[in-house]
């Protein structure tokens, strides 16, 4: 397809064309592009493909910083201005809730640029593989050890890494890390893992940096090598003394999980600290926290403002994870009552009310659709707000049905999938009025959008 003019930013950071009635998906261009396209995959309804020539470029383009883009799917829109992604991200909110949602709407506000749009990450997970991807410089000369690196997965491909040389996405010391470890393990000719046949020594790295300044680092092995093991966590400690939570797992399952492996800890605390506004939360290697530290404290006061507590309420946080937001507004409120399904998660919760001497929260661990009914309100009261952070995939049909016979005087619903989130809202019009939509840019550079969306009862 030649000469063919990108029109707009679609979903999963690719972008649109459209060639008579047929849309084309096209990744790592941006709106305005003009390119030749070479045709992929087709389905019944769209095309997807790959810019080959660009005939012209768009002024809404910018020089991407990261050496790995276009093999990456991490950041896909690293090559479209801040201000212009911004605009995108509002435009997708607003396409999703004509579209699926086709309700009445309030005027949407101005989404919440983020304060930093690099660096913003307190968490990733890299991956040590004997199958790096060669880019301009390697060398594919046999020598198995030229293919050993770490990194993130080739898009679409599970055995294939990129090798990363630098990454922008998490603040100092995240990269001198992953590249000492790395270059210390090809020193001493350690076996970095094999997908396919499940062998090897180093595994993954996960590495967790928090705002108050505290670091923690997990090495995860696929053996137990004991002596190799403590050599490269005493080396680890010795080149990186500010770290605070040393701990490693020997993780011998075909999946990369930790969540059911035990994590040991070699040096420091088994735990960093999180802060927000007054509150301190206790972060552990597999709690969750808002990847974004200092966003989630703009879309946690965004959730407290919409909700105008007056401090008599009784309110449920579904889907509440390790309690973050249901400790944050306790201050606000008579009771609140957290519920999530991941034991471990309750466990972090009512850990972190017991260290702020937060006394009026409780947490319930259990599947909200079989958790939430008449005999849990008559339990613990009926709610006066509702707050839900349901994951990508939204509510289930049987938690909105409870919502609507428990009928709380507003819903605060948090949500990173607008789309899912309009259709769950769709099936509430019948009794709530959809009264302010807020979204939030938690993810610079992806086309990721948090968003906030105010329902009062009619």
């Amino acid at each position: 397809m030649e000469k063919i003019e990108i029109l707009d930013a679609g979903s999963e950071g690719k972008a649109v064309a459209r060639v008579g009635k047929l849309v084309v998906f096209v990744p790592f261009v941006v709106p305005g592009d003009v390119v030749d396209i070479k045709v992929l995959k087709r389905k019944k309804s769209f095309y997807e493909g790959k810019a080959i020539k660009f005939h012209q470029f768009s002024n809404r383009r910018v020089e991407p910083k990261c050496g790995h883009f276009g093999l990456c799917g991490g950041c896909k829109w690293q090559n479209l201005n801040y201000n212009d992604q911004l605009f995108y991200k509002q435009k997708q909110v607003f396409d999703n809730f004509t579209r699926i949602g086709k309700f009445d709407l309030p005027e949407i506000s101005p989404i919440i640029p983020a304060p930093a749009e690099y660096f913003y990450r307190n968490k990733l997970e890299f991956t040590f593989s004997n199958r790096k991807w060669l880019m301009a410089g390697d060398h594919g000369d046999g020598n198995q050890e030229n293919l050993n690196g770490i990194g993130f997965h080739l898009t679409g491909m599970f055995d294939r890494i990129i090798d990363l040389k630098y990454c922008y996405l998490q603040p100092d010391p995240s990269n001198e890390i992953r590249m000492e470890i790395r270059n210390y393990a090809l020193k001493n000719g350690f076996a970095f893992y094999d997908t396919k046949a499940h062998m090897g020594f180093m595994r993954n790295l996960i590495v967790r940096t928090a705002s108050t300044g505290e670091l923690m680092v997990i090495v995860i092995f696929a053996r137990n090598d004991n002596e190799n093991i403590v050599d490269t966590l005493n080396f680890i400690s010795t080149r990186f003394p500010q770290i605070t939570s040393l701990m490693y797992v020997i993780n011998t399952k075909k999946n990369d999980t930790i969540n059911d492996q035990e994590i040991m800890l070699f040096k420091g605390t088994p735990y960093i600290f999180e802060e927000m506004e007054e509150l301190r939360f206790k972060v552990g290697p597999v709690s969750f926290y808002q990847t974004n530290s200092r966003q989630a404290l703009k879309l946690y006061q965004v959730a407290r403002e919409f909700a105008r507590f007056n401090g008599n309420e009784t309110v449920y946080d579904l889907y509440c994870g390790t309690g973050t937001i249901t400790n944050f507004i306790a201050q606000s409120v008579k009771k609140a009552i957290g519920i999530e399904y991941v034991p471990s998660a309750i466990e972090d919760a009512i850990n972190n009310s017991a260290f702020n001497a937060i006394t009026n929260t409780h947490f319930v661990t259990g599947d909200i659709a079989k958790t939430l009914n008449e005999e849990f309100f008559g339990q613990h009261g009926k709610p006066d707000v509702i707050i839900t952070d349901p994951p990508r995939s939204g509510m289930h049909p049987r938690v909105i049905e409870e919502i609507l016979k428990a009928s709380p005087g507003k819903i605060v619903y948090v949500s990173c999938n607008p789309a899912t989130q309009a259709r769950d809202i769709a099936l509430l019009q019948e009794r709530y009025h959809l009264d302010k939509i807020q979204p939030v840019d938690m993810f610079p550079q992806t086309h990721h959008v948090e968003n906030v969306c105010l329902l009062v009862r009619k």
